[in-house]
């Protein structure tokens, strides 16, 4: 009696369930349809479901014996932390959080447990807590789930919520009083459901979206308010009383400009605004559904780092809770009144206080809870654990209290002691926790900097005391861990504070990738480790593990497992992932060479490569199948014919035609192996394997064959016995795990299951499989079963799951269950308090320890590589001093007994060979270090560019006499970002041109390098392309041209096609170009402007730029980019300036050059004639000038080798190298003879010329001269002594000259120094200017884009606007046909009654009264389409209930007959019309309809046009007071302008005034260009109008043209378009037909087949020559075949004439030669023999012309 409303409300939500995947917003109605006859009966405060009724408990098979109270459920260690809410706070102790499929209330200060189950076993979606904690909710899993309210605290079934969702609920929420509840489920519906719970009912529900959805919440403020947020979207929604009922109406969120995020936290504001999260870390303020601000930190920082997880409204604060384990608490008013300042949308704030938990914490969810009147909160943090907050942050705040932690993620391994009630687990959190099952609880943890990956409790034989635990991560490394008892420490009792500590005792890295599996040798004394890439390394087990080696198998390995112990032979089966399963021996130490790798290769190995057989045995089944049908049928058949016969009736057992059967399903092998799960020794050789993938469903008993010559990926092998076990086709056995106790097997499922399947005496088989235990323990989507354990005495079972949750069960029943379980802590080693601490790996990265031990075999063979070199060059060190010995005794000997050079050489091939072998490696070495050459140089280059090239060297020319010098500007090259566009083009060209012609000189020298080194083989590739020349056709080589000629036509192809479609591109960008430079509608004349603009600039306004009223004009704008230009223009100039001096410089540095050689020279020709004068005769030789070092400053980076050789020599002395030096002191020798070239004497001809001269004069003195010669000597003295005057004053003159030069251009240099000082002062103004601007640009530009914004925004608008009246008008002249159309139906239809028609009133009520229905309908459906979230249930019976109304009005409506008297086809026709009065009426309200919804959004962009043209308006005079505002901040600028005194004419008094501050300076051209413009005015006053009038005219005659140039183009478009469709059928692209019109794939086809078909030509020839000779040798024996048939056909003559003549003879001349009969016989018998030996010949060349024949066959 209390479930009937339940019952109830679900079939009333019947109806309305088929169209919720249709409609977004589709509801049922607040208040299900009632029929008079029901009542309605309320649930009962005091009702209670039975927990034993609700929960889902075991599960067994019928015939099993195990019973169902097999496991009673214990503990659970673990915590599902990754989920998005899993936290649930009933008191200020107790805390609830979902395990799987129970829901744990745990106390946190005992830590006693109590679970609850849920209802169906399929998992559980969420849980909440009732505002007023006295009852929680538990939406679950699975088909059709429940949502069961629990009263608290004696958790109690109260009520069950049926029907909200498809699959799973994902959250929920209780309203702020508690009566409401909302919920929300998975795909496919997500269905969001308003309960009233109390009574089970669905008060609404819609489709929340089409995404996921994460969160549900209702609004704190208004209870009629929730907001769903999810996958990209966030949506509001309202509980809004319609004229149908209550209906839940959504909104969705827009996020416009801000990037789609996935919203996790939200909350609504009192006033109804939304703050949300954001993926990056932002907040966003909705209002509308729209983004008002998105708020971050000052600086543009987001408010998390990462995304934010949830939102929290208390009290009037708001708190934003990140991933970043941060908890910051915000101002609600500054939140709710924020606004956008700018574009962005961004507003920057400050939180009032933060809390932060912690580096590696990541919070999810925080909940509150008041203790002992105080508030504090906790918290769910995903790296597994729950805190206790104290957020009031005030002098007496607690500091944040972990209240107890777990793993994070999924478990990845488990193990169990061997002695005690202890397990190990480990994850990928990079933890290993203990923790003792007897008392239920974690007793130590231990953290790594790798998460785990595999774990494994030592044995007893391998430790004795049971603390030894071995761990595998996921780096590839194993640790190897103990466990023990601190206060049995020596030294140490009573002082340790936990009853147990972990010590790491050894650490090692055996695989580079992640440790899958570990397993111990049943004897204890090998250990055997397992990976990912595909290895498995086994170690001696001694006081340390010691490596004995690996091996290699075909697949990342799963799992492995030692023989039993009741195996003869201990091996190792080893199961990998891809479908391989290898079996090995105890490796032993010792007994493998170990020396240079751990690498073992000679170890039996057994393969077996699993081979899918389900297909066959699915196949198996569907043959059984058929048979079992048509044994039935014939069964079936029998038994009817029988019965027939007993009934004494007639049967004719007639076969019937069997129908044809569907054929059966081809054998299905995957293309990828399934995957092996898990497997378990059965026999010697033989094992178990249970597979998932497409092979699921099946235990397959496998063996191992004996051969194993076979490749491994080749094999396929079959396993020999399968189990069928029920429903794991999609749910495989990940795990399984045997009880001694009794025999039983676990198996772990994927969907987190655990089932116990009994075996009998045989152990598996493949009946004993059938029965089962089966409960669902871990959650049914992510908590694969990963361990099953049983403790050491068989008395728990430990499952653990990927769900992160651990949970313990007893066998026991609870009369069984021991008093007390007490766990013993094994004892430390002996001398553990006195190790040092285990070196553990922290590098992910380190060695494993095969490459350990690869890496020093490699440097050993390195060092002894080394010492064998340093040998060697000792031995020719030793050699070399020998010879070098024996070349110095060569040379003490006499030169007529020293031996040659060449004669010391034994063999000059050797030389030869040496040269040769040396030019390769050279050339070898060049290759190799081309690209280091060409890097290095390439960086030489960037250095000298960045360095030397940016300078002009500054020299500076000193005068000869003087101490006057002048020098060079210091220049920089002209910066880049002052560059003209022009310049910037022909350097790139011109740099392209030089990596051209690099690249081109690069090819060559390759070419030639290529041309030297290998001549042989040039020679070589030469003789064979002959060789092939000669043995091709003459053919060939105009076939092979026209082939190479369509080739280079392809080429020519994709050219023109590149060509064309660059072309098209242009094409495109200058249409582009084109269009972008069409004028506006109101453009102006640019003449007009540009007068206009003058006129402006000399209207003689002089308003001082300081002024409040002084405007500025769009081109007296001053920007960045104009003062950019300016600076680059002045420092442009200034360079130019500034170089041409340097120019100057130069050439006067040129002519020092020049100069001081030409005083060389004249002092060589004075030092000559001196020569020949007496000394008392010579004057004083000028001083030769000399080059400072300042004056050719380029010669410092000039270098050549010598330069370079001197360089290396002393960086090597530098580094002090330790090698000894190559070669000897003979050889260094040669080297430096070979490299210094012999110097130059210059002075050795003189020196010559001078002796010569001086022996001829001593022969001269030694002569008495005559007096002819006397004069001549007199003569040349004289004219020598003028020679050498005359030179020395020519260099005196050549000195002063330059040194007045130098004077010259010094003093024009001082003089552009002040103009360069006066314009780097001004560039200085320039710079400062710019930096202003520069600051001042962002505001500019954003108030630019923005007026750039509101313009676009407004042409849109208007044109819009314009298509809305087009829209509007067609509308009206559509509604004005139609009422055409109505009066003139109305007109014909009462012509069709005539005159004085007595049925004329009735006829026309059939008309008037279906048109009222009509419009009644039209009504009933026009409010059901402005209510958004109207259903069809809803409207339905609208619809009926109009219906029987307008059937009230008029009986006739329902039944219409043509009453007595009336004629019948006036009454059809009045039918017919009526149907056409209908359509018109339907089409003339749609109209209207139209017409007014265009009506409104007109109005609406009306206004928003003036809105935005508002906004224009205001930030024009935005920008405007801007500028003002700049140019103000550029007038406080100081400006140096040096004046002369006459400049100054403000005199005060005849005075200089003190204060310049209120004078103007202007120029003399402009105060003479002020007076000329009075005049000019006035006479311009008078043209411009003129010039006005004429405008006018001009712009009526523009406009319309323009109108006729518009209806031109349209026409053209028209005509285009109309030729396009009758030729084509369709509008065409012809650019594209251009482009495509060529098909070179098809060209390049051609050539292929043009290429095969010449070589078929080829074939084909050689195939008719073959013919050729075949037919000669035809002719021939067709000859020899016709000439033996001439001789038969003579034969045949022959023999006809011999049996004429012998006829004749036995008929005519019988009488006569009666007498000579015998003679007669004898000529017959030889003639017959003739005749026989003539036959025999026939015969035989018969024979032969027929074997001729076959021959040519």
């Amino acid at each position: 009696m209390e479930e009937e409303p339940v019952e109830d409300a679900e079939a009333d939500l019947s109806g309305a369930e088929d169209d919720l995947d249709e409609q977004d917003n589709s509801q049922v109605s607040s208040e299900p349809q009632k029929r008079p006859e029901e009542v309605k009966k309320k649930i009962a405060e005091t009702f209670f479901y039975t927990y034993e009724d609700v929960y889902s408990g075991p599960y067994t098979t019928d015939d099993t014996e195990i019973p169902t109270n097999l496991l009673t459920f214990k503990h659970s260690f673990g915590y599902d932390c990754t989920r998005p809410v899993n936290l649930m706070i009933m008191d200020r102790h107790t805390v609830g959080y979902i395990a799987g499929n129970q829901v744990i209330l745990q106390n946190l200060r005992t830590k006693y447990q109590k679970h609850v189950r849920s209802s169906r076993g399929s998992g559980i979606g969420f849980i909440t807590a009732h505002p007023n904690k006295d009852y929680f909710a538990v939406g679950e899993k699975g088909k059709k789930p429940n949502i069961v309210i629990y009263t608290y605290p004696s958790v109690r079934p109260y009520r069950i919520l049926k029907g909200g969702t498809e699959v799973a609920y994902v959250f929920g929420d209780f309203n702020r009083t508690g009566t409401l509840l909302a919920s929300v489920g998975s795909g496919p519906d997500y269905m969001l459901t308003i309960w009233d719970w109390k009574q089970e009912e669905t008060l609404l529900r819609s489709k929340a979206f089409a995404q996921d959805v994460y969160k549900v919440m209702f609004s704190a403020e208004n209870e009629e308010h929730l907001t769903t947020g999810g996958s990209g979207h966030i949506r509001f929604w309202k509980m809004a009383l319609t004229l149908t009922g209550l209906k839940l109406q959504g909104t969705l969120g827009r996020f416009g400009k801000t990037a789609v995020s996935d919203i996790m936290g939200f909350v609504e504001l009192p006033d109804g605004k939304v703050v949300s999260g954001t993926e990056w870390g932002n907040l966003l303020l909705w209002e509308g559904g729209l983004i008002k601000v998105e708020l971050c930190q000052v600086g543009h920082k987001p408010c998390h780092e990462g995304p934010v997880s949830q939102l929290v409204f208390d009290e009037g604060d708001l708190y934003s809770v990140g991933k970043d384990g941060v908890i910051r608490m915000w101002n609600f008013e500054v939140v709710d009144a924020a606004d956008p300042v700018d574009d962005t949308g961004l507003v920057e704030m400050e939180p009032m206080n933060e809390l932060w938990l912690g580096k590696n914490v990541s919070l999810n969810f925080i909940t509150k809870i008041h203790d002992h009147g105080q508030p504090f909160w906790f918290a769910q943090d995903t790296s597994g654990a729950i805190w206790k907050l104290d957020l009031t942050f005030s002098n007496m705040t607690h500091d944040p209290e972990r209240m107890c932690t777990f793993h994070s993620g999924g478990i990845e391994a488990i193990g169990v002691s061997p002695f005690t009630y202890l397990m190990a687990t480990t994850a990928l959190d990079r933890s290993v926790r203990i923790y003792d099952f007897s008392s239920n609880s974690q007793v130590s943890v231990m953290k790594f900097k790798q998460g785990g990956t595999a774990l494994m409790w030592a044995p007893a034989v391998v430790n004795p005391e049971g603390g030894l635990i071995a761990v595998g991560f996921e780096d590839g490394v194993v640790r190897i861990i103990e466990v023990y008892d601190p206060r049995r420490l020596p030294g140490h009792a009573g002082q340790a504070s936990e009853i147990a500590e972990i010590n790491l005792k050894q650490v090692f890295k055996p695989h580079g990738a992640a440790v899958t599996a570990l397993a111990y040798e049943r004897k204890g004394d090998v250990f055997a480790t397992g990976s990912k890439d595909k290895t498995v390394f086994f170690f001696a087990i001694e006081d340390e593990y010691k490596p004995i080696g690996f091996i290699c198998v075909p697949g990342p390995v799963q799992a492995l497992q030692w023989s039993p112990p009741s195996h003869d032979k201990s091996t190792l089966l080893i199961l990998c992932e891809n479908g391989f399963a290898v079996q090995v021996p105890a490796p032993l130490r010792g007994n493998h060479d170990a020396a240079t790798t751990y690498h073992i290769k000679n170890l039996p190995t057994q393969y077996f490569h699993f081979y899918s057989i389900k297909s066959q045995l699915k196949l198996g089944e569907e043959i059984a199948r058929r048979e079992k049908e048509k044994q039935e049928k014939e069964k079936a058949r029998l038994e009817w014919i029988k019965q027939q016969k007993e009934l004494g009736l007639e049967v004719q057992e007639t076969k019937e035609e069997e129908p044809e059967e569907e054929p059966l399903p081809p054998i299905y092998i995957p293309e990828e192996p399934s995957p092996i799960l898990c497997g378990f020794y059965a026999a010697p050789g033989k094992f178990w394997l249970s597979l998932g993938g497409y092979d699921s469903g099946f235990l397959y008993h496998c063996e191992f064959s004996h051969d194993n010559e076979e490749d491994p990926e080749k094999r396929k092998d079959e396993p020999f016995e399968v189990i069928p076990m029920e429903n794991t086709d999609n749910n495989p056995i990940h795990q399984i795990s045997f009880c001694s106790r009794s025999p039983l097997m676990f198996c772990g499922m994927q969907n987190g299951s655990l089932r116990a399947y009994p075996l009998g005496e045989k152990g598996l088989s493949v009946g004993a499989l059938k029965d089962y235990w089966y409960l669902n323990v871990h959650d049914n989507d992510n908590g694969q079963i990963r361990g099953i354990c049983c403790s050491h005495d068989d008395g728990c079972l430990i499952t653990c799951g990927g769900d992160g949750n651990i949970f313990t069960f007893d066998f026991w029943s609870e009369e069984e269950l021991p008093k007390e379980l007490k766990v013993t802590i094994p004892c430390p080693r002996r001398g553990l308090e006195k190790e040092k601490a285990t070196e553990d790996i922290k590098d992910p990265d380190a060695y494993t320890i095969e490459e350990y031990k690869q890496k020093k075999e490699h440097e050993r063979k390195m060092k002894e590589a080394e010492d064998k070199k340093n040998k060697k060059r000792e031995e020719l060190s030793a050699l070399r001093q020998d010879f070098v010995f024996l070349l110095q005794k060569n040379q003490e000997l006499p030169k007529h007994m020293q031996l040659h050079r060449e004669e010391f050489e034994m063999d000059r091939r050797i030389f030869e060979e040496l040269d040769r072998q040396t030019l390769q490696r050279i050339q070898l070495v060049q290759r190799q270090l081309a690209w280091e050459h060409e890097k290095q140089f390439i960086g030489l280059q960037k250095l000298q560019t960045q360095f030397r090239d940016s300078l002009e060297f500054t020299l500076t020319v000193h005068a000869i006499q003087s101490n006057h010098q002048i020098s060079t500007y210091s220049l920089l090259t002209v910066s880049e970002k002052y560059s003209q566009d022009k310049k910037h083009e022909d350097s790139k060209l011109a740099v392209h041109k030089e990596k051209w012609t690099a690249l081109k000189e690069a090819e060559q020298a390759e070419e030639e390098i290529h041309r030297e080194t290998t001549p042989v083989h040039r020679g070589s590739v030469v003789f064979e392309n002959e060789a092939e020349r000669l043995k091709t056709p003459e053919v060939q080589k105009p076939t092979m041209r026209y082939i190479e000629s369509r080739r280079q036509k392809i080429r020519r192809l994709v050219e023109k096609y590149d060509a064309l479609k660059a072309k098209i591109m242009k094409r495109r960008a200058e249409w582009h170009e084109l269009y972008k430079s069409k004028p506006r509608d109101n453009y102006e004349n640019s003449k007009d402007a540009k007068e206009i603009k003058e006129a402006r600039e000399n209207i003689g306004c002089y308003r001082l730029k300081s002024a409040t009223n002084y405007t500025l004009t769009e081109n007296e704008r001053i920007s960045t980019e104009k003062k950019m230009t300016q600076l680059a223009i002045l420092e442009g100039l200034i360079h130019k300036i500034k170089v041409n001096m340097n120019e100057e410089i130069v050439s006067l540095r040129d002519l020092k050059v020049s100069t001081i050689d030409e005083i060389k020279s004249l002092v060589k020709e004075v030092k000559s004639i001196q020569a020949i004068l007496d000394v008392s005769e010579h004057l004083p030789i000028p001083l030769i000038p000399q080059l400072h070092p300042d004056e050719v400053p380029e010669k410092i980076v000039e270098y050549n080798s010598d330069v370079l050789l001197k360089f290396k020599e002393e960086q090597e002395a530098k580094a002090k190298l330790k090698e000894p030096l190559e070669g000897c002191s003979s050889s260094r020798a040669f080297r430096h003879m070979f490299l210094q070239t012999p110097p130059v004497e210059e002075g050795a001809p003189m020196a010559q010329a001078g002796v010569t001269e001086e022996q001829e004069a001593f022969e001269m003195e030694k002569a008495e001269p005559t007096e002819m010669e006397l004069e001549i000597l007199k003569r040349e003295k004289i004219k020598n002594l003028y020679l050498q005057e005359t030179l020395i004053k020519k260099i005196n003159t050549l000195v002063i000259n330059f040194d007045a030069e130098l004077r010259l251009l010094r003093h024009k240099k001082l003089k552009m120094d002040v103009q360069m000082k006066s314009a780097d002062l001004r560039c200085i103004t320039c710079c400062e200017e710019l930096l202003i601007l520069k600051k001042l640009e962002v505001h500019e530009d954003l108030l630019e884009e923005q007026i750039c914004i509101l313009i676009n925004e407004q042409e849109d608008i208007h044109s819009k606007l314009k298509s809305y009246l087009a829209q509007i008008e067609d509308r009206k002249c559509e509604i004005v046909m139609l009422e055409e159309r109505k009066k003139a139906l109305y007109a014909s239809f009462e012509a069709s009654l005539g005159e004085n028609n007595e049925f004329a009133d009735f006829l026309t009520d059939i008309l008037k009264k279906e048109v009222e229905c009509v419009e009644k309908e039209e009504v009933g459906r026009g409010a059901g389409e402005e209510n958004e979230n109207k259903e069809e249930d809803d409207e339905k019976p609208d619809l009926k209930t109009d219906e029987e109304n307008c059937g009230s009005e008029s009986i006739v409506f329902d039944d219409p007959v043509c009453p007595e008297g009336c004629s019948e086809d006036l009454f059809l026709n009045t039918i017919q019309l009526r149907q056409q009065w209908i359509g018109i009426e339907k089409a003339l309200e749609e109209e209207k309809k139209v017409a007014a919804d265009l009506k409104k959004e007109y109005n609406a962009l009306a206004k928003k046009a003036k809105e935005i043209e508002t906004s224009l308006d205001t930030t024009n005079r935005e920008l405007e007071a801007f500028q003002w505002e700049k140019l103000h901040r550029l007038n406080e600028l100081d400006v140096v302008v040096p004046l002369r005194l006459h400049q100054v004419q403000c005199l005060v008094d005849g005075e200089m005034p003190r204060d310049f501050s209120q004078t103007l300076v202007f120029t003399n051209q402009s105060l003479q260009y002020l007076q000329k413009r009075i005049v000019d005015q006035r006479n311009e006053k008078i043209m411009q109008r003129e010039i006005h009038k004429k405008a006018k005219e001009q712009h009526k005659q523009l406009l319309q043209d323009k109108k006729e140039m518009e209806m031109e183009i349209q026409g053209l478009e028209e005509r285009c378009n109309n030729l396009m469709m009758e030729k084509f059928g369709r509008l065409v692209d012809f650019e594209a037909v251009q482009v495509h019109s060529v098909n070179i794939p098809m060209e390049q086809m051609k050539v292929r087949i043009m290429e095969k078909e010449y070589e078929h030509f080829v074939e084909l020839k050689e195939w008719e020559e073959r013919i050729v000779v075949l037919q000669h040798q035809l002719t021939k024996l067709t000859r020899e075949n016709t000439s033996k048939l001439h001789q038969l056909n003579r034969f045949c003559h022959e023999k006809h004439h011999l049996e004429t003549e012998l006829e004749s003879l036995t008929t005519g001349q019988g009488v006569e030669f009666e007498g000579t009969r015998s003679a007669d016989l004898k000529e017959t018998a030889r003639l017959e023999s003739r005749l026989m030996q003539m036959t025999c010949e026939v015969a035989h060349l018969r024979e032969e012309i027929s074997k001729g024949g076959v021959d040519e066959m």
